[in-house]
């Protein structure tokens, strides 16, 4: 069944959006008491729904209604995602580690794992969400607000590794805005690029290779493609030994390097949009990575309509490794 997301067909003025736009909550609770100051809240079930702020009397889903009024909910609504998203993996049992582990915190990002410290993990799973206004356990915010917190959020592939006994790494490269590399103040697209590579670099350098991991899995969204193929290129002894499946949804990246094709090609599969059946064959050219469906035909769907296929795929390619 696919998943609703009406998208905004045109937004006011950004003056008239965001008047009277309050900060981003500073925690999890913060950020729903400005929910219900808007007149919305998250129901047991993790829906967003309306409310009567008098009463507190849970109505309708939420909905998009097209006028000016109604998109500044909607933009109030998105500032105060992030620390609820970060709430429910911390009691996922989750920790938030801040880095650089020498910045302050207001030039630093977060990122969550589980254990704390990383180190020797048999089997480590390893998140990574696409660009825009997502954050780490978010992988798209409006599959949060048109549908529910476990559609929207990465908590659904956080449970299920956990059930298979996965260490976890949650990647944070889309708050690059407060993490410190240099040029940090320029905003063009090239440095905004550089910023989440440069994210992407710090953690594999400073978190996972040094804490020695046994076998690594990857999932990568949207453009979180392109910083894997990255990774791939600055550190193909470690993928080659240790990283035995990279599991895509609806990636965004160019061409594999040529030295690096046929180890991609062996460890990965793409699940893209498509409204045929989920896994149904897509392209599998030669020296390319497959790409099946994700049985959604919408971008912002794959990842939960593939989860399914993916923790599959994962565990069949650890289960290779083990018999090699």
């Amino acid at each position: 069944m696919w998943l609703r997301f009406p998208i905004p067909m045109s937004a006011p003025s950004r003056k008239s959006a965001m008047s009277d736009s309050p900060s981003p909550a500073r925690n999890s609770q913060q950020a729903r008491l400005q929910l219900k100051k808007f007149g919305y809240a998250f129901d047991e079930e993790g829906v967003l729904r309306k409310i009567d702020p008098a009463t507190e009397t849970v109505q309708e889903a939420y909905s998009y209604d097209f006028t000016a009024e109604n998109y500044r909910h909607y933009r109030n609504v998105i500032k105060q995602i992030p620390e609820i998203a970060y709430d429910l993996l911390e009691k996922s049992g989750l920790s938030r580690t801040r880095i650089p582990f020498d910045e302050a915190s207001e030039r630093s990002t977060i990122i969550f794992s589980q254990p704390s410290r990383l180190q020797k993990s048999k089997k480590l799973l390893v998140l990574t969400q696409g660009c825009g206004l997502v954050s780490e356990g978010q992988s798209q915010r409006s599959l949060i607000i048109y549908n529910s917190l476990d559609h929207g959020s990465q908590i659904s592939y956080v449970r299920r590794a956990q059930q298979l006994g996965y260490d976890l790494l949650v990647t944070n490269a889309n708050d690059c805005t407060r993490f410190c590399i240099e040029n940090r103040n320029a905003t063009n697209a090239k440095n905004v690029e550089e910023r989440f590579l440069e994210h992407s670099k710090y953690v594999w350098e400073n978190i996972v290779m040094p804490s020695d991991p046994e076998s690594v899995a990857l999932v990568a969204h949207s453009y979180g493609s392109r910083l894997i193929l990255d990774l791939v290129d600055r550190f193909s002894a470690f993928f080659r030994e240790r990283v035995f499946a990279i599991a895509f949804t609806d990636a965004n990246m160019g061409s594999p390097q040529a030295k690096n094709r046929d180890y991609l090609c062996e460890v990965s599969c793409d699940w893209v949009a498509s409204q045929l059946p989920l896994d149904t064959p897509i392209s599998h050219l030669s020296h390319s990575i497959r790409k099946v469906s994700a049985g959604h035909p919408q971008h912002e769907g794959t990842s939960r309509s593939a989860i399914d296929s993916i923790i599959r795929f994962i565990e069949d390619k650890c289960e290779q490794r083990r018999n090699q």
